[in-house]
């Protein structure tokens, strides 16, 4: 690859770079530089592949001198990926592995950065990137260093607003960035819609242009003599539910599975010295602790008859798990089956009896242990149980769970087209936790499968009380809950 770079002209990096005018471009520039990048990703992708580290140094130019000097090449394919199977030409199927990065940082979609399968709206995002760049000579989430950079430039793409990116840019660029940033995983973008967002920028003379637009005038004629119209139709301005946009919010998570008739019972907003009662009481009445949060230090607890425990033991500590107790009550035979963690670092752990468990394992982390996660189920262990304290986390794995496999849903708002796309595929959300910036959902393929799989999930400010008792009259019961980083 290095000899076709050394026979080309220098790169859009090379151009901003050497540019004198406070390494600016002009706006006709970049809206050239738009319009012929879309054309080159569009026929990238017709041949089944996305580049996957889409840059301004990888963008060259022609050689200087010459009729090519001002035609757009994009070079580098060292991370191109398929997203189309080459032996059934259907789409890759989706997946996430939160410890894997692909591209470079500074331009990376949000889904790259994630580690989520690379389709066809990551070029198109980071090229985006790429263009106000090239435009405003920054992005917002420049200068971060350290070791958790890739989260810290993750977490500050997915906060800004496509207004705070593209204040100073014309209004194509910022229809540009709404559209692929809400592309579905296995969605066509509309390459010559994209194209014609930018018609009143680049001149009417494509002869006297600063760049050759020549493949984009290419594909707009096929596409107008094909369908006819390139406006910005209602889909096209995404004005159905959207994937990504929408602004960070705190609010509790509950999830609800389908279940026959039982007794369910919820208590929230309890104080620590209050806690006791409310569980005594239920154990009075054959109810079992299933599962457990916390919100502003104060505790929510879900009982219910369901779980099919035969004894139950729990800890309220001043510390985010206290380890000589877990392993007292393990060497009895019980295994943790609830847990959570309050801000303030204290936590409630519930151990029971009667579970499918033969050996558990948890970890405590200052990140979420993704990597831990997959080196345990190499060894037959599956996440039963999350929790988090502050930006703490702890994932608790047992032997014995009755799964078939798990996948881990992690976002830095609320990852509705994963989860949606898990359940397509047979998944079940089994665990659920999140800090004030990340949201984690493990789901499940079970061994057996049971009757009616329904599954549903709510997103409210204030604990659902209401909604559960809409949801208990169609037997559908609170099957895990947890409190913090969502999307409103």
């Amino acid at each position: 690859m290095s000899w076709l770079m050394d026979m080309l002209g220098p790169s859009l990096w090379d151009v901003w770079n050497n540019n004198f005018n406070s390494n600016l471009m002009s706006t006709e520039m970049v809206a050239c530089i738009a319009v012929e990048a879309i054309s080159i990703f569009e026929k990238m992708h017709s041949r089944g592949y996305v580049h996957g580290d889409v840059k301004p140094e990888n963008f060259l130019l022609g050689p200087l001198g010459t009729p090519k000097e001002k035609k757009l090449f994009l070079v580098d394919l060292g991370l191109a990926t398929r997203w189309r199977d080459s032996s059934t030409g259907l789409h890759v199927e989706y997946d996430q592995n939160p410890d894997v990065f692909r591209g470079t940082v500074r331009y990376a979609s949000v889904h790259g950065h994630l580690g989520r399968t690379g389709s066809r709206r990551d070029d198109l995002e980071s090229l985006a990137y790429t263009l106000i760049f090239l435009l405003r000579g920054r992005l917002p989430w420049q200068g971060y260093q350290g070791e958790n950079k890739g989260f810290v430039v993750c977490k500050k793409k997915m906060a800004t607003t496509s207004d705070a990116l593209c204040c100073f840019c014309p209004q194509p660029f910022k229809q540009l960035i709404e559209y692929v940033a809400n592309l579905k995983f296995d969605e066509e973008p509309n390459y010559a819609k994209c194209i014609s967002l930018f018609d009143g920028i680049v001149g009417t003379n494509p002869d006297i242009r600063p760049l050759n637009t020549e493949g984009a005038q290419k594909l707009i004629y096929q596409v107008a003599h094909k369908r006819g119209g390139l406006t910005m139709d209602a889909e096209d301005e995404q004005l159905r539910k959207k994937v990504r946009m929408g602004m960070p919010a705190t609010q509790w998570i509950s999830v609800y599975n389908a279940h026959r008739s039982m007794k369910q019972r919820y208590h929230y907003n309890v104080a620590d010295a209050r806690l006791g009662q409310h569980i005594e009481k239920g154990n009075e009445d054959g109810l079992f602790i299933s599962s457990v949060a916390s919100c502003q230090n104060q505790w929510a607890i879900i009982m219910d008859a369901g779980a099919n425990y035969s004894a139950q033991v729990y800890e309220l500590s001043p510390y985010f798990l206290r380890k000589e107790w877990i392993i007292e009550h393990w060497e009895k035979n019980y295994y943790i089956s609830a847990i959570a963690g309050a801000n303030n670092g204290s936590s409630l752990i519930v151990m029971s009896k009667g579970t499918s468990y033969m050996q558990q394992s948890y970890k405590i982390s200052d990140s979420f242990p993704f990597k831990w996660i997959n080196r345990k189920w190499k060894e037959g262990f599956y996440v039963t149980a999350m929790a988090t304290s502050g930006g703490r986390w702890v994932v608790v794995m047992s032997r014995g769970a009755g799964f078939a496999k798990q996948v881990v849903e992690l976002d830095f708002l609320y990852p509705s087209e994963g989860i949606h796309l898990r359940w397509d595929s047979g998944y079940r959300i089994t665990a659920t936790a999140a800090t004030c910036d990340q949201a984690a959902f493990v789901l499940s393929l079970p061994k057996r499968k049971h009757t009616d799989e329904t599954q549903e999930t709510l997103r409210t400010s204030a604990f659902p009380s209401t909604h559960v008792k809409e949801k208990w009259a169609k037997n559908l019961y609170v099957a895990s809950i947890c409190y913090g980083r969502t999307t409103s």
